[in-house]
């Protein structure tokens, strides 16, 4: 169902597929994994590899798998999964079975990583570089307040080793 296409030949506008249609953020194997719904992230060329780039929160169950994992995957879905990625950006993987709750299927990339059959586009991203924000850092005051509790997310920056797309 799936076909390996470069990372240069995906289509469709990065901005769309992040910002508006969504995301699930995967991190592990299949020992273990969680899903998450991410409206945050990008794509790009970064050291002369083809990248991605996603940000987690601490509190985000997700998190322990991306820190633990060598690999996570960006999938992207039609309209019509809309109900089942709400629910994996509002539910939490340690109180519900997400799998079982959206009847999404779980699929294993080479590599080991977790994706879903009903995906019409996988990113499989092995992790090269990682850092939590720092408020130090923010220049704009008003993004500094949106961290009301301390919850700096993480950054993750992976190069994409395989794309799958339907």
């Amino acid at each position: 169902m799936f076909k390996k296409i470069g990372a240069k030949d995906i289509q469709g506008n990065i901005f769309d597929l992040i910002g508006d249609k969504w995301m699930l953020v995967t991190g592990g194997d299949k020992s273990g994994f969680n899903t998450m719904t991410a409206s945050w992230g990008g794509a790009g060329v970064l050291w002369q590899k083809p990248v991605t780039h996603c940000y987690v929160r601490p509190q985000r169950y997700t998190r322990k798998f991306m820190d633990e994992g060598q690999y996570y995957t960006l999938s992207f879905f039609g309209e019509k999964y809309r109900d089942a990625l709400f629910l994996c950006g509002s539910k939490s993987g340690r109180d519900i079975d997400k799998v079982k709750e959206t009847g999404l299927t779980p699929c294993y990339a080479d590599s080991g990583a977790v994706y879903f059959e009903e995906a019409e586009l996988v990113l499989v991203c092995r992790k090269i570089y990682f850092q939590d924000f720092d408020p130090e850092k923010f220049l704009v005051p008003e993004i500094a307040g949106t961290y009301e509790n301390g919850d700096y997310h993480r950054m993750y920056v992976g190069e994409i080793v395989e794309v799958l797309s339907k």
